[in-house]
């Protein structure tokens, strides 16, 4: 286990932090609270955090221009104006089926969003992974229960992602025109049996790829070939999810969680829930923006 540098962003402990990202233009970080309903947005350049309260359970975002974001959320896709805080339904997401919400989620080089979405209460197979692109969902793989570690390569040729129930990371080849499979997924890292779980992950410039280790107060990071070659300590025991950040993008924001714990457990992990950002000695490469169509 390494140890970094490592400071605070956020004191709040998040229910459920998930789906950071980084948006270089304005030097504002995103994040969200599921489970509370919460968007964070943080000014790097000064430590100004502000939170806004949301309708609807929501877990992914990113940049479609300097005026409005998407947001993924239990029942669909959201334009969300950045001024005002409107969100507007843009493209509904298994908005017939109440037991299910989205969950992690990125976006391609090429612009289309890879989108899970899972059970409230993290039911077997009751999840999936969406392509989104240019106005068109479609439905990629099903029968998932936790649907995590969605992350592509710096060329846009594959893609990765987990179902941390399973404990595989899977890779798969995209078209970097428009992130669609070719063929079909294969195991890359088996981490079934290992302590913790497979959570969001991110790809650096290298191609190296980031995986937040849910449970065991870690991040791993691993070759395109599968090869584990660092294991960073975060001090939350609950890492959920990484993104590169400022303007060099050499720093990694992590966010935490506290969901499943109980009193004494929290109590014995003091940072549960809060966010993180590591000096981590690697250079990641910017969000690309989703394009609507």
């Amino acid at each position: 286990m390494e140890d970094v540098g490592i400071t605070i962003l956020s004191e709040q402990h998040c229910h459920l932090g998930e789906g950071c990202t980084f948006d270089p233009v304005t030097g504002t970080a995103w994040w969200f609270d599921i489970l509370d309903r919460t968007l964070f947005q943080a000014d790097l350049q000064t430590g100004a955090i502000a939170s806004h309260a949301l309708p609807v359970m929501a877990s992914a975002l990113a940049v479609i221009d300097d005026r409005r974001q998407l947001i993924a959320a239990e029942d669909g896709l959201y334009v969300r104006d950045i001024i005002q805080g409107r969100l507007t339904l843009h493209t509904p997401l298994e908005a017939g089926n109440a037991a299910t919400r989205s969950n992690d989620g990125r976006v391609h080089p090429c612009g289309a969003l890879w989108i899970g979405t899972m059970g409230r209460q993290a039911e077997q197979d009751a999840g999936a992974i969406y392509h989104f692109h240019r106005g068109e969902l479609k439905r990629l793989y099903a029968a998932i229960a936790i649907p995590n570690a969605i992350c592509f390569a710096p060329d846009g040729a594959t893609a990765y992602f987990a179902d941390s129930r399973e404990g595989i990371l899977h890779r798969v080849a995209v078209d970097p025109v428009n992130a669609m499979p070719i063929g079909n997924p294969e195991a890359l890292v088996d981490h079934r049996g290992g302590p913790g779980s497979l959570d969001g992950a991110v790809v650096d410039a290298e191609g190296l790829i980031w995986n937040a280790r849910w449970g065991s107060g870690c991040v791993d990071v691993y070759t395109p070939q599968g090869e584990r070659v660092r294991t960073l300590r975060v001090p939350a025991r609950q890492p959920s999810c990484p993104v590169f950040v400022g303007k060099d993008f050499d720093r990694l924001l992590v966010t935490s969680a506290w969901e499943g714990m109980d009193e004494e457990e929290r109590a014995a992990d003091p940072h549960h829930g809060r966010t993180f950002i590591l000096d981590v000695g690697a250079v990641g490469r910017p969000e690309p923006r989703v394009l609507l169509g």
